[in-house]
């Protein structure tokens, strides 16, 4: 008998195409428990989309949240051993705060684009594919963090620190973005262009946000800065006058 030929859902607009057929049987397994959590959203994204666009899936989506304050607290208390002191708590604190902010402040237009592009997720499938962006991003930071250690304990340089860290930033939220850009595709979006515009708007609030909170590498004589500065400016100054720690 003539078989017919798997069913493949490319939307246009530059989504590839995608197996639309149903997953296999392990992958519809409920996903409990933070390790398997981790496991899934590294090793079967897939999988974590599939259960974040079912009933129920309140308990997975705090989950990840759970998983992405205590990770971004880890790197954050990393961070703050290049200055050490009030840092070892301040860091995490506003790495995580920074991070959480960003993310719902650019939640909302993410929504949006999310029905302008005819995608069949509601706001709150779209919270947990961001709840997932989130988690992939600061799961990969604690991977990069023992080599951030060593850097924060061998160089007194501020500006080296700096672009070392926004290095790894880089690196992990490029992966995050591929997970978004799974999660749309899974969601039927019919473009891309909705996506790449808010990760450039997320990309934006997220540096300026390290900037309102500053210092995060480094010291300084108050907790928060007392006045108002562009994140390009204060990169600036601190490429050109690196202080000592």
């Amino acid at each position: 008998m003539p078989t017919s030929p798997p069913v493949m859902a490319g939307g246009p607009g530059g989504w590839p195409g995608v197996d639309a057929a149903a997953g296999s049987a392990e992958e519809n397994v409920p996903i409990r428990g933070v390790p398997r959590t981790i496991e899934a959203t590294l090793r079967q994204p897939g999988r974590m989309m599939r259960q974040l666009g079912q009933p129920g899936s309140g308990a997975l989506v705090a989950t990840l949240v759970a998983i992405t304050v205590v990770c971004s607290l880890v790197y954050g208390f990393v961070a703050g051993t290049f200055s050490g002191g009030v840092q070892l708590w301040a860091a995490p604190v506003k790495i995580m705060t920074g991070l959480l902010l960003s993310t719902l402040i650019c939640l909302p237009s993410l929504y949006i684009f999310s029905c302008l592009s005819r995608s069949r997720g509601g706001l709150l499938e779209v919270a947990g594919l961001v709840a997932g962006f989130l988690a992939l991003m600061t799961v990969l930071l604690v991977g990069f963090a023992p080599v951030a250690w060593v850097f924060s304990q061998s160089t007194n340089s501020v500006a080296a620190m700096g672009a070392l860290h926004l290095l790894f930033w880089t690196v992990a939220t490029a992966f995050g973005w591929r997970f978004l850009r799974q999660g749309f595709m899974h969601l039927q979006a019919e473009s891309a262009a909705g996506l790449r515009v808010w990760m450039a708007i997320f990309l934006l609030v997220a540096v300026q946000m390290t900037t309102a909170l500053r210092p995060i590498i480094g010291s300084a004589d108050t907790l928060l800065p007392g006045e108002k500065k562009f994140f390009i400016n204060h990169w600036v100054e601190c490429l050109d006058s690196p202080k000592p720690r």
